[in-house]
């Protein structure tokens, strides 16, 4: 070991990180009944999502509703109406990395609609007084919590003159890189 690597010395820092991610894509099929008996879909949508996050378990629960807006004919198809029914959900999002030195007490938990919850398929059931709605969704989730991290130090201090290090590369190395490939997030 040389004389360097022995002055050096280990910290830990206590910090606020992502803990924990996950991402969950969903297909649910929803019942409607309309007042009439529809003859024909002319359209279906879905508007006034709302959610939140709430940490469950090994999971993040994402509570939350919509409403389905459902545009058909009936009466031989000689009349339109428009029916509409509010639906709330729980769905449970396992996190697919989550790190065990974190504080649970510190958590904090989010959730994004990376895919709004939307309408793919609409058709009229066997019966012909319901319709039937298949709806798509997808959630990307994160856990920010307290958690180590662990640093070396050099107890001697931070030498000014010496902040101009030499990493190595030569003017220009970066010329071919793609700007719009960079990530902003870092």
């Amino acid at each position: 070991m040389a004389i360097a690597d022995k002055r050096l010395q280990r910290r830990e820092i206590i910090t606020k990180a992502v803990c924990g991610k996950g991402r969950k894509f969903s297909t649910i099929t929803h019942t409607v009944t309309p007042p009439h008996h529809p003859s024909s879909i002319l359209g279906a949508w879905i508007i006034n999502h709302q959610y939140e996050a709430a940490k469950s378990g090994g999971g993040i629960e994402v509570i939350g509703s919509y409403d389905i807006n459902i545009w058909y004919s009936y009466n031989k198809n000689s009349q339109t109406d428009v029916a509409k029914e509010t639906i709330s959900y729980v769905e449970l999002v396992p996190l697919s990395y989550v790190d065990p030195r974190h504080r649970a007490s510190t958590e904090e938990v989010s959730a994004e609609a990376t895919q709004e919850p939307n309408c793919v398929e609409a058709t009229i059931s066997s019966g012909g007084g319901a319709v039937l709605i298949r709806v798509e969704r997808e959630y990307a989730v994160e856990m920010v919590a307290e958690t180590k991290v662990t640093v070396i130090v050099d107890p001697t201090g931070f030498d000014d003159d010496a902040k101009d290090a030499d990493f190595g590369l030569e003017d220009g190395d970066f010329e071919d890189l793609d700007s719009d490939l960079l990530e902003d997030d870092l």
